[in-house]
C-alpha cells in the first residue's frame, strides 16, 4: 500500500500542488473579504487537490508514450511500467467524482460551472499536438483555481477582482511553462508537438515569457488597486517583481541547467509570498483575525 501510494504521488507530482493552492485561497479570501467559513474552507481544499489530481493524472496518461521516447521523461511512473494507464484512468475517474462532490457541496454556480472547468483540466494536456499556445491554455486551466475559490465564497461573476487574478495566474503560469518546455525543445520538433521553444526557438520562448510574467504584474498591480488593499499586499507584490526578475536572470537560451530552481524554488516562492501578503493586507483591511 505504501509503495502504491508513492507511486501515485508520484505520477500527480503532489508537490506542484503549492503552485496553485495559494492562488486559489487567494480567491477565496479576496471573496469572503476575510477568511470564509470552515466549511467553504475544507471543500475549496478538497476541490482543489481533485482537480489537479485528475488534471495531472490525464496529463500522464496522455504523454506517456511520448514520455517514454524522451530521456528527461522517461522515468515516469507509467513509462517506466510501475503503474498502467488503465490504472491510472481510475484514479482520474474518483478524482472528478471527488471533484463533482466538492463543487456540489460549495453552491449550486460551483456545480453549474464545473463541466467548463472539467473541459480545461482534461482538454489542456493534448493542445499541445495542435498549437503552440498550449502554454497559455495550460495558464488559464491554472486560473480556474483562485476564480473557483471566488465562485465558492461569492457566488457571482461580476466582479473584476475574479477576473484580474484568471490574468494574472494565466500569464504567470503561462510564462514559467515557457522557461521549462526550453528542455524539450529538440524532442517536440523531431516529435511534431507544439511549443513556443519548438516553433521559434528557445531566445523568443525566454523573450515572450519575459512578456508574459509583466503582464502577470500588471494584472496583481489591478488586482491590489480593484480591492484596495493596504499596504502589505504592495510589500509582497515588490517582493514577487523582484522573485520574477531574479528567475529570469538564472535562465538563458544558451544555458538551461538552473530550470528547476527557476521552475519550481521561484514559483513556490512567488505563490505563497503573494498569498501570505494579501491575507495580511485583508486582516489589516477588515480586522478578521
Amino acid at each position: 500500500m505504501k509503495e502504491q501510494i508513492t507511486i501515485f504521488l508520484h505520477l500527480i507530482k503532489f508537490e506542484h500542488t503549492l503552485f496553485a493552492l495559494p492562488f486559489a485561497y487567494l480567491g477565496m479570501v479576496l471573496a469572503a473579504k476575510g477568511w470564509p467559513t470552515w466549511s467553504q474552507f475544507i471543500w475549496i481544499t478538497v476541490a482543489m487537490v481533485a482537480a489537479r489530481t485528475l488534471a495531472m493524472t490525464v496529463n500522464r496518461i496522455a504523454d506517456w508514450q511520448y514520455d517514454a521516447k524522451n530521456v528527461r521523461t522517461a522515468n515516469r511512473v507509467i513509462p517506466r511500467g510501475l503503474l498502467r494507464p488503465e490504472i491510472a484512468w481510475c484514479y482520474a475517474i474518483v478524482a472528478l467524482a471527488i471533484f463533482l462532490l466538492s463543487a456540489a457541496m460549495l453552491n449550486r454556480l460551483a456545480l453549474l460551472l464545473s463541466p467548463i472547468a472539467i473541459f480545461f483540466l482534461v482538454g489542456y494536456s493534448y493542445t499541445k499536438r495542435v498549437t503552440w499556445l498550449s502554454h497559455w491554455v495550460l495558464g488559464l486551466t491554472d486560473s480556474i483555481a483562485p476564480a473557483g475559490a471566488w465562485i465558492a465564497v461569492r457566488p457571482t461573476l461580476g466582479d473584476a477582482t475574479m477576473y484580474w487574478l484568471m490574468v494574472a495566474v494565466t500569464f504567470w503560469i503561462a510564462g514559467f511553462d515557457l522557461i521549462y518546455a526550453c528542455q524539450d525543445t529538440a524532442f517536440d520538433r523531431a516529435t511534431g508537438l507544439h511549443s513556443v521553444p519548438a516553433c521559434f526557438g528557445n531566445a523568443a520562448a525566454l523573450l515572450v515569457a519575459r512578456l508574459s510574467h509583466g503582464v502577470t504584474i500588471l494584472a496583481l498591480l489591478m488586482v491590489g488597486i480593484a480591492s484596495q488593499l493596504l499596504w502589505p499586499y504592495w510589500v509582497g507584490l515588490i517582493l514577487v517583481i523582484v522573485s520574477l526578475i531574479y528567475e529570469h536572470t538564472l535562465v538563458k537560451a544558451s544555458d538551461l541547467s538552473k530550470v528547476n530552481v527557476a521552475f519550481f524554488t521561484m514559483n513556490g516562492y512567488i505563490s505563497i509570498v503573494i498569498f501570505l501578503s494579501t491575507l495580511s493586507a485583508v486582516a489589516l483591511q477588515y480586522d478578521f483575525l
